[in-house]
């Protein structure tokens, strides 16, 4: 009898032990699951917060020596080459058969530098004029250009002279950059002061970056937006000292406000060429 209740009381145990066991793995599945559930809905709030990269714009591919669209130009890489179709909007020099001009479409704003140019063909890129120009895309200290290049006119084409962007919002931003290139306009901004280094005397204007020239030379101002300041430039080679931008900047006075155009080059950051000023207060 004691045998017999001693292998009921072990038979008992055992299940007890079973459904403890049987109790423990249902948990830790419970357990698993409640985790799988909320990393799977943690993933899914995180895929929601990053954009589908589908949602990127897709560019096809160009072939080599085919007319590239703006986009298509600014997504080159670098030391690449590039062919882009583009009008004439200002003449900044000419040398030795090389030529170095401002150009823009309806979409954005390229700067051609150093292209292969004679003398006679130069005279002929008036302002509106279309080519087709093939080059080397590079950067330098920030100013995005193509080197090197050949052009050709474009025959039968409309001619386009673009209106200035008011950019004078994007100041101090950084989408002002995307805007390179491209005729731009500044309103309302304030002549500052600048100074030569060693010397604590006040100048509206610099010959040189620095002071260093003289009539003829490159004309540097500052002007401030929004408590910030910024050098602007009038590049002697694209207006030179018969021009009415120069001779307005020479005679700025610091505190006066004045409206400005130009083109939107970059030398370290924001650096315009300007191509007039008019003074409104």
């Amino acid at each position: 009898m004691k045998k017999i209740l001693s292998v009921l009381l072990a038979l008992s145990m055992a299940c007890s032990l079973a459904a403890c066991a049987g109790g423990s793995s249902s948990s830790e599945a419970s357990s698993e699951a409640t985790s799988e559930a909320v990393s799977s809905e943690a993933a899914a709030t995180e895929e929601e917060a990053v954009p589908a990269e589908q949602d990127a714009p897709q560019l096809d591919a160009v072939a080599s020596g085919e007319v590239m669209n703006y986009d298509h130009y600014m997504a080159a890489d670098l030391d690449t080459e590039v062919t882009i179709q583009a009008y004439v909007q200002a003449k900044q020099s000419w040398w030795e058969d090389k030529a170095t001009v401002y150009l823009q479409d309806q979409d954005g704003g390229y700067f051609a530098y150093d292209m292969a140019c004679s003398e006679e063909d130069y005279e002929k890129l008036t302002e509106g004029t279309c080519i087709r120009v093939t080059g080397y895309k590079t950067e330098w200290s920030g100013e995005v250009e193509i080197m090197d290049g050949t052009f050709e006119f474009v025959d039968g084409a409309d001619t386009f002279v673009s209106m200035p962007l008011d950019v004078t919002e994007l100041l101090g931003t950084d989408e002002l950059i995307y805007s390179q290139n491209q005729r731009v306009a500044f309103k309302g901004l304030t002549v500052a002061p600048s100074t030569v280094e060693g010397s604590d005397e006040e100048y509206a204007f610099l010959y040189n970056w620095d002071g260093s020239g003289e009539d003829g030379d490159d004309l540097y101002f500052n002007v401030s937006y929004n408590g910030e300041t910024y050098t602007f430039t009038v590049e002697s080679y694209l207006c030179d000292n018969t021009t009415e931008v120069y001779n307005a900047v020479k005679n700025l006075q610091i505190g006066q406000t004045i409206d400005a155009e130009g083109f939107l080059y970059w030398y370290e950051g924001v650096n315009p060429h300007i191509t007039s000023v008019t003074v409104t207060g």
